[in-house]
């Protein structure tokens, strides 16, 4: 990536099966839709609802739960990415009702932190897989609890 310190996110667009971006140098990079599952099932309208974050390194969805980072935009490939999940990739794509940051929360994870594991773009070591595990079956108890 270019000098990372300096490059900045200052516009977001979409087209029909793209988000684009443009950095304050001019560069503009797309990733396509289907590669973001919350994207993608969003309306335009809900598309159109999102924060760049303070220093114009991300891009925050905040009604979606979804995030995506300026480095993204030139290191993260989906396609290569889904030949190598991770285990917790697997579980929240299995159950997209998941709320990455309510589940963080729970699990006493950092919400980016954890948001980088569900995107693959890092792999859990074996202490926060076996937290993760936990916060699971600690949910799926709870679930079973409900009486209606």
């Amino acid at each position: 990536m270019e000098n990372s310190s300096d490059l900045k996110i200052v516009k977001v667009w979409f087209d029909e099966e793209n988000i684009n971006i443009q950095t304050n140098e001019g560069t503009q990079k797309s990733h396509p839709l289907r590669w973001f599952d919350r994207l993608r099932n969003a309306t335009p309208a809900e598309r159109e609802i999102f924060e760049i974050g303070p220093g114009g390194d991300s891009i925050h969805w905040p009604d979606l739960d979804e995030d995506l980072s300026l480095e993204g935009f030139f290191t993260y490939n989906k396609d290569e990415i889904e030949k190598q999940k991770n285990e917790v990739s697997l579980v929240f794509s299995q159950f997209p009702t998941l709320n990455i940051t309510r589940f963080a929360e729970k699990a006493k994870i950092h919400r980016s932190l954890l948001a980088s594991y569900v995107s693959n773009q890092r792999k859990p070591g074996n202490k926060t897989k076996k937290k993760i595990e936990e916060t699971l079956h600690q949910l799926g108890r709870e679930l079973l609890e409900v009486k209606l």
